[in-house]
């Protein structure tokens, strides 16, 4: 008999030979002989049904083992009975299962080298200035104007959250947690003091032009970027630090 596979097409060809397991007296033979082949014919139908064609030498073994388990009809007296079991693949049936695998492996290469490109894109455009490039191309030429920095920047920081997490850069990493800390300040005040902090964090660290675009983030104006830290700036009159 044949078994279609869950490749379609695709079926085993199967002989199933049953074995009575009982001792007499019998009943009528006849109507269970009968009641044993479409138990048999069902079982062997689900089995093919999951099974896969191209890992012939497992489903042998497993229809094998399911044929030989002890099975019984409710008849008077009770029968039981077992099977044996044996698959193959007649020669157009080998054939489609060899088509079918080099399909299957033409689609992982395809879906492979496209995951690749993607990948490879996504940490391209995470550099501000590959998406500067990618733009000015677009263009053909030099336009009049540039798009915004903060244009630019939001770009970049959307490939950037998209990158697999073994791919980003500890950086990328450190930036989504001081953007989360920074938005569960919604108050102004708050904003205000950590920005501030922040700005003279900087400055003590000798990256002046980073102190000052911080502090235009708050609209207060940029100090010198070459000036010194000053100590006690924002403190008011009398309070200097000691």
């Amino acid at each position: 008999m044949r078994l279609a596979t869950r490749h379609g097409g695709i079926a085993f060809t199967a002989r199933i030979t049953p074995l009575l397991d009982s001792d007499p007296p019998y009943p009528d033979l006849e109507d269970a002989a009968w009641q044993i082949r479409e138990r048999l014919r069902a079982a062997a139908l689900d089995f093919a049904a999951e099974c896969d064609p191209a890992d012939l030498d497992h489903a042998k073994a497993a229809f094998a083992h399911l044929m030989n388990q002890r099975r019984s009809l409710p008849t008077t007296p009770p029968l039981t009975f077992r099977a044996t079991g044996t698959l193959k693949l007649l020669a157009d049936d080998a054939k489609a299962v060899h088509a079918l695998l080099a399909a299957q492996r033409a689609q992982a290469v395809q879906e492979a080298l496209r995951l690749q490109e993607v990948h490879a894109l996504a940490q391209h455009m995470a550099d501000p200035a590959a998406v500067l490039t990618r733009w000015l191309e677009d263009q053909q030429g030099l336009p009049d104007t540039l798009p915004g920095e903060k244009e630019v920047q939001d770009i970049t920081d959307a490939f950037a959250r998209c990158r697999p997490h073994g791919e980003r850069a500890v950086e990328h990493h450190a930036l989504d947690l001081i953007r989360d800390f920074l938005s569960s300040f919604p108050d102004q005040p708050q904003k205000h003091m950590l920005y501030t902090v922040l700005a003279q964090g900087m400055r003590h660290a000798g990256r002046p032009h980073h102190a000052a675009t911080a502090a235009a983030l708050l609209g207060d104006s940029p100090p010198d970027p070459l000036a010194p830290p000053t100590p006690g700036r924002h403190m008011p009159a009398g309070q200097e630090p000691r």
